[in-house]
């Protein structure tokens, strides 16, 4: 199935008319304040009389990881649909999530859980970042070499790897002793309750970083989605822009992957109901949508599982769940066409 017969990410338009601005503007005061009001309810849930302040300095930093992780996740997803024009596709399908669990199970087989527990933070979180950076640029380096030109070999190969870290995942995994198989199997699920905050801080700032650039870029983005040949003619700096894209792409997927672990489907969920809120909408606009949907559906659902379940459930595996079955609904939509 040709990627373009899958439904694109909405394209820019020549003019805006004001009644879509208002209506925009609307939904997005809307989904601001439900982003609020999730985050109110996380600081403030569960907490007993006289011990507020304490409370609160402890959740600041779990509400700061939510806030970073759903802003990285939200925004990567949908830098992904503009460059593949394509909204099945994810960064996850690639292969990022399949070599952050490759690489725990390579340390836990190599050094041993003791020591792969005993390793600092920092380190063990750096190696993580660069090797997913280093597979993310290798992939988009060599789509530009002369034997590779175009979107769908990078898609096909970037599946392929992601498939061959999960064989060899599962290979190393079968020769792991089944007590350090432990720690492994830790690191197969998002952790959203224990955030390191030494790498909270290197995190913040990382992805702090594209901020600035993708939203200065985000009317490129919106040529971009128009498709390679429809670009170049309207001027854009195509290789550039791609670059930029791919790299801020691998930093966001790579930082938030290492911090918390692998969410593989939340990017799909969010970016989807984003493109329903606010159909036909910009870059820009999507952007802040997606961003604020993910704040909300991350620390709302945490708030639940936390402080109103009390840790009766993993809000990862409800992820998943719901994200999966909106990647089987949007491939039977795509099958149906």
């Amino acid at each position: 199935m040709p990627l373009e017969n899958i439904a694109t990410p909405p394209a820019a338009t020549s003019s805006k008319a004001p009644h879509r601005l208002d209506r925009d503007t609307k939904r997005l005061l809307i989904l601001g304040a439900l982003a609020v009001i999730s985050m109110v309810l996380f600081m403030t849930l569960g907490i007993p009389s006289g011990a507020l302040a304490f409370a609160m300095s402890f959740r600041i930093g779990k509400l700061a990881a939510l806030i970073l992780v759903a802003f990285a996740i939200a925004t990567a997803t949908q830098l992904f649909h503009v460059v593949t024009r394509n909204q099945i596709l994810t960064p996850a399908i690639m292969g990022f999530d399949a070599l952050y669990l490759m690489i725990q199970t390579g340390l836990v087989f190599g050094i041993g859980s003791v020591a792969t527990l005993a390793l600092d933070p920092v380190s063990k979180f750096a190696i993580e970042v660069v090797a997913m950076m280093v597979f993310s640029t290798g992939l988009f380096l060599w789509l530009f070499t002369a034997r590779a030109h175009d979107l769908h070999l990078l898609v096909l190969v970037g599946i392929i790897f992601g498939a061959l870290f999960r064989s060899l995942s599962g290979f190393i995994s079968r020769m792991i002793d089944p007590n350090d198989f432990v720690v492994v199997q830790g690191a197969m699920f998002a952790r959203f309750n224990a955030v390191n905050l030494d790498l909270l801080w290197i995190s913040i700032v990382l992805c702090g970083a594209t901020l600035p650039i993708v939203w200065a870029l985000r009317h490129q983005f919106d040529v971009l989605a128009l498709g390679r040949d429809v670009a170049i003619n309207l001027g854009l700096h195509y290789r550039r822009v791609m670059f930029i894209t791919f790299a801020t792409v691998g930093l966001l997927v790579s930082v938030s992957t290492a911090l918390v672990g692998p969410v593989t489907f939340f990017g799909l969920l969010v970016t989807h109901l984003a493109y329903r809120f606010l159909p036909g909408a910009r870059f820009g606009p999507l952007l802040i949508a997606n961003t604020l949907i993910a704040i909300t559906t991350l620390i709302g659902g945490q708030a639940i599982f936390e402080h109103v379940l009390g840790y009766k459930g993993t809000l990862s595996v409800v992820i998943d769940l719901l994200g999966g079955l909106m990647f089987l609904y949007l491939l039977l939509k795509g099958a149906r066409r």
